[in-house]
């Protein structure tokens, strides 16, 4: 029996997007915000470069809005992004006000350029550690407000719903203890889902855990085939693939190929500083030698004068130091990682689902803004942005009518080491179902995911419940590859590599259900 909580409003994720959402809800009634680990470790807390607004009057929004257009390769939803772009100036100034130390020279803002960006509008904290600073900077903000409780260690199970209607969920305390949480109503801002693949960047917490509790509750779920790989990771053996910050190349760094040679110039007009998407197959295909064997690409700063690497990226310079590299004397091995998914719940600019109750925002929702690729450093700006709408939009949620509510039946993958079928799992992840798609691989894949039998965990663990989670998300993102038969964005196939506007044109992908239909996100 699991144990009854009762609140106003229940948030599963403290990133960037939760903590917002819950300092605008906590006065209008008791928050109750959960997090699987430490309060801190989220994918915001790992975001590096900065974060992109347009503080710089209307014109700035104006080349904010098409830039981000631009990126998003013919899918991006213009309303959506307009609201991005002009209300995150407004989100960003309360960072500020609520004490956030964004970087400053002679008492002026920092700003720098990422990739695809027309002009410089990335502000950053401690050089690389941008998500961390605003983090925390919310984290405290929310801890001032008694009506909000933060809780530890809380691994979500599932939504409670019925009937079309979401009034809680369900989770597990550090002891493994069951608790019912009863709420008007539950955002989801749980972030990405990186673990599907064998490369990421995002931390262990990253398995998805929002978007497939959503789909088992019933919500549509948008643009799963969209997973942006971050072109530069730290490629070295036996070492995580810690992200090489895309602010890197906005200050000047070179990629080479095994032949020390340049070679952007072959792939887009905007050499190192095309979309992302570009990037990381430019990359991929470099490193592809006779036979498919594996060829080292390098990330090269050797060039860059007037610049104190240790001090403008303190984090990077750190971390390569500990394996013996330098950004002023050695060229970096670098390979593309999972990174960021433009898909996820789909909701409406408000956050609302198609389940009553239920809300979405940041990484784990999809409102379009993105569209099959996302802009450098928009995701923290979408998650202030989104977070806040989301929480206005509940503020109005009137209370649930009474009815009995069992907690629901967790069903994950029957097999004899999961450890090993996740490993597996995430491998062939990332051979069929990443960078560089086509029907065989993904039909395999298919195939695979087919094959296993599901069992019914009535007791389950935070382990248990990240193999669902995991599998269910790949179940997602192969579905929604298989049906998109183009190449934009972020969704590349080798057997239908050119975009086609007459049939996907603004077609988001939507699955409900194990159905993929093609249509408006909202």
């Amino acid at each position: 029996m699991a144990v009854a909580v009762d609140t106003d409003f229940l948030i599963v994720g403290a990133g960037i997007a939760g903590l917002r959402a819950a300092i605008e809800l906590a006065e209008s009634g008791r928050v109750l915000v959960l997090t699987k680990e430490a309060l801190g470790e989220s994918n915001t807390s790992y975001a590096q470069g900065g974060i992109a607004v347009a503080l710089g009057g209307e014109e700035d929004i104006a080349l904010h809005l098409e830039d981000t257009i631009a990126a998003g390769d013919g899918l991006v939803d213009r309303a959506a992004a307009e609201v991005l772009v002009s209300e995150g100036p407004l989100r960003v100034e309360e960072l500020l006000a609520w004490g956030t130390g964004f970087d400053r020279e002679n008492g002026q803002l920092m700003l720098t350029r990422e990739a695809a960006h027309s002009r410089n509008r990335i502000l950053h904290a401690n050089g690389d550690a941008t998500g961390a600073e605003i983090g925390r900077s919310l984290l405290a903000h929310a801890k001032s407000h008694p009506q909000i409780a933060l809780v530890e260690w809380a691994t979500t199970v599932d939504l409670i719903a019925s009937n079309g209607e979401v009034t809680g969920a369900t989770y597990l305390d550090r002891e493994g203890t069951l608790h019912a949480v009863n709420a008007r109503a539950t955002l989801l801002t749980s972030g990405g889902a990186g673990q599907v693949y064998s490369d990421t960047t995002n931390p262990a917490v990253a398995t998805g855990d929002g978007i497939a509790m959503a789909w088992r509750a019933g919500a549509v779920i948008a643009d799963m085939e969209f997973y942006q790989f971050h072109p530069t990771a730290l490629s070295l053996p036996g070492v995580p693939r810690f992200l090489l910050s895309e602010a890197l190349r906005g200050e000047g760094a070179y990629l080479r190929n095994s032949e020390g040679e340049r070679f952007m110039e072959r792939y887009h007009p905007l050499l190192e500083l095309a979309p992302r998407d570009v990037v990381a197959r430019a990359i991929t295909r470099e490193g592809f030698g006779p036979d498919n064997t594996s060829l080292p690409v390098y990330l090269d700063m050797r060039h860059v004068t007037g610049l104190d690497f240790t001090k403008r990226f303190p984090g990077i310079s750190r971390f390569l130091a500990q394996h013996g590299l330098s950004l002023a004397t050695d060229m970096i091995p670098i390979r593309p990682a999972a990174h960021y998914l433009m898909g996820g719940v789909r909701t409406n600019l408000n956050g609302e689902t198609n389940l009553k109750r239920l809300y979405a925002a940041g990484e784990a929702a999809c409102t379009g803004v993105h569209g099959a690729n996302r802009l450098a450093s928009n995701s923290l700006l979408e998650g202030l942005v989104f977070g806040a709408r989301a929480a206005k939009a509940m503020r109005n949620a009137a209370p649930p009518a009474p009815q009995a509510a069992s907690a629901p039946v967790l069903f994950t993958p029957f097999v004899m080491d999961e450890a090993e079928a996740l490993r597996e799992l995430r491998q062939k992840m990332w051979q069929d179902a990443g960078l560089l798609r086509d029907a065989e691989g993904l039909n395999a894949m298919r195939t695979l995911l087919d094959q296993v039998a599901m069992q019914a965990v009535k007791t389950p663990t935070r382990e248990l419940v990240e193999f669902a989670n995991i599998y269910t998300v790949a179940s997602l993102i192969v579905l929604a590859a298989q049906a998109r038969l183009e190449s934009r964005g972020a969704h590349y196939r080798n057997d239908f590599p050119e975009r086609n506007d007459q049939q996907y044109g603004q077609q988001h992908s939507l699955i409900e259900g194990s159905e993929v239909s093609f249509g408006p996100i909202v």
